[in-house]
């Protein structure tokens, strides 16, 4: 039930239509502004998501409580994030659930980071890559920013050396030579343990699969996934103009115990 509530503290979306939103933390004696006026925040406080709210200007403000896309869709960012549609594959083929212990090479802005973490969640843990110092500092805030921050371990080293994790269940990669931490990685993982890469280019995928055979992965598939939007409006049900196409190619084995 209190799960129902907003309280002071937490993340709404509010909602003016289908193509304007805004995810924001609700503060007390605080107002949010809109071009379409403003509502005090201590109006939001206490109703309960799904419900409505007015701004000055008597326009209708949807309450909805964000989910995981919505999180992602906002963070800051300094690099080009795995879209979506490309983080729940993954997520889904490594089998990572909570309790799961998962090596992620190549943090960026921590989008991939923030889903991996939202889901090893009470019981598991996401230890995370990077070689530049800039980009894990900005990791860590989005990840603290969203309550995340207690999943991850944000490690400023070059995997290529060497992965300290032992007997993990997974190894996520998403950097442009992925090819060069596949033995480390076949160190890291468990017997039949998931390695999983994206890669935005075919030249980049064929040197992969080349270094996944080379050090006996077993079971390897590469995918691309097309995502395309439809307009809702009644009477013009139709696929939207603009769809995101190409983003990468998601290569995926399983370790060998012999």
């Amino acid at each position: 039930m209190e799960d129902t509530v907003i309280h002071d503290g937490d993340y709404v979306l509010i909602i003016l239509n289908e193509k304007k939103n805004f995810l924001v933390k609700v503060k007390q004696n605080e107002r949010f502004h809109t071009h379409k006026g403003y509502v005090d925040m201590n109006d939001i406080i206490g109703k309960r998501f799904g419900s409505v709210v007015k701004t000055n200007k008597n326009f209708e403000l949807f309450l909805a409580k964000p989910n995981l896309y919505d999180i992602i869709k906002k963070i800051q960012r300094k690099t080009q994030i795995i879209y979506p549609k490309d983080a729940a594959y993954v997520i889904f083929i490594s089998n990572i659930n909570s309790g799961s212990k998962v090596v992620e090479i190549g943090t960026g802005s921590g989008a991939l980071t923030i889903a991996l973490a939202y889901h090893v969640r009470p019981e598991g843990h996401v230890y995370t890559y990077d070689i530049n110092e800039e980009f894990i500092e900005l990791a860590k805030k989005n990840a603290e920013k969203f309550g995340l921050i207690n999943y991850v371990t944000f490690k400023n080293k070059n995997p290529v050396e060497g992965i300290e994790e032992k007997e993990v269940d997974s190894v996520i990669i998403d950097i442009g030579n992925p090819w060069d931490v596949v033995k480390p990685a076949k160190e890291a993982l468990k017997d039949s343990g998931m390695i999983v890469a994206f890669c935005p280019t075919v030249n980049q995928v064929e040197k992969l699969t080349i270094s996944l055979r080379e050090n006996n992965f077993k079971d390897i598939h590469g995918v691309e996934l097309i995502e395309r939007e439809y307009q809702t409006e009644t009477g013009k049900i139709r696929p939207r103009t603009v769809m995101i196409g190409h983003t990468g190619y998601i290569i995926y084995a399983r370790k060998s115990s012999f």
